[in-house]
Order: C-alpha cells, then structure tokens, then sequence
C-alpha cells in the first residue's frame, strides 16, 4: 500500500493532499488495466468510483438525438475521470470508454463519501479538487463552443443569422437568448 499511496500522491489531482487522506485513498484503491474499446461506464448508471488516470485515453461520450452518440471529450493521463460520484443522484452523466490501453488507479467512491460526510476537511479537500478539475473542463467546453460557433457564423459579419436549427436551446426548457440580426430574442 505504501506504494499506491506514493503513486496517489504523485498524481495531479492528489498533488498537495495531507498524507493521511493519501493513505485513506490508497485503503479504498485498486490498479486498474484496461484494454482499448473497454466501457468503463454508461450514462445514467450508478457512478461509486473514480479513476485517477496514469497513462492512456478515454473518451466521454453522450447521447444525442440527431446524431446517436457524440464525443464530448478525451481524459488522459494525469487528470481523474469522474465527479458524479461526489454528487447526487451519484448517476454518471457521461459514458465512457477506453481508447487505448489505460492505466489508472481506481477508487472506492461510495466508500470515500461515506468518509467525507464524517470527515469535513477530507470532503472539502476532495470538493476543491473536483470544483477546479470541473472549472478547467468547463473552461475547455466552452472554447470548443466558441470554436464550432465562429465556424458557423463567420467572422466579423454581425447581420448573418445563426441557421434555425441553430437558434433552439438544447434544453426545451431553459430560456436562452440569441442575439440575430441586431436584435434580442429569447426562446
């Protein structure tokens, strides 16, 4: 175990943790190998680990209804795979599968917030983790947006409109505005 904990505590993610909550991580661990075309999960399936990624990809991918299923995003090594855990309904929101062979330390979430709820300065460690690994690939989502979106309006022509199918909210429900042709509407 002394081992894993100094694999663990190498780990970006882990980088800067109290050696007692590396040494707790490693007692609810395991290494994990996994062959390329491996799911490791299914969207909407009960998400109670994640995995700190030591070399390989993995691809996140989610259900779309024009286009079957898209790639959202590669996790590679040296980042985590995995906040659901941490956050009710503990579902994953993703699926994933390995696109290479992947080596990655695997960890015992259910077990781990059972621990966070007893220990709040271990639950606000991993929180704080998690927060700034979500801020990073939030930040990365929308560059990617910006990127397809500056592709379909062109650039430096304000009166083109986004094409129609273009101007719905992905969610029926949440109101959004788009500015089109000089003026604001909201769906």
């Amino acid at each position: 175990m002394e081992n894993l904990s100094r694999v663990i505590s190498e780990h970006p993610f882990c980088q800067g943790l109290e050696p007692r909550y590396v040494d707790l991580l490693a007692g609810r661990s395991g290494n994990v190998r996994l062959c390329p075309g491996h799911q490791l999960f299914r969207e909407g399936g009960e998400a109670n680990q994640f995995c700190l990624i030591r070399e390989g990809k993995i691809l996140l991918k989610s259900p779309s209804r024009q286009c079957g299923l898209l790639n959202l995003e590669a996790v590679e090594a040296g980042e985590v795979l995995g906040w659901s855990w941490l956050v009710p309904p503990y579902r994953w929101r993703f699926g994933g599968r390995a696109l290479e062979s992947v080596s990655a330390i695997a960890v015992d979430g259910k077990c781990l917030r059972k621990k966070c709820e007893k220990d709040s300065e271990l639950g606000h460690a991993l929180l704080k983790r998690t927060v700034e690994m979500l801020g990073q690939r939030l930040d990365a989502t929308r560059f990617r947006l910006l990127d397809l979106y500056s592709a379909v309006i062109g650039r430096n022509r304000p009166s083109q409109r986004f094409p129609a199918h273009l101007e719905l909210s992905l969610y029926q429900n949440v109101p959004c505005c788009w500015f089109t042709s000089g003026k604001s509407r909201a769906n």
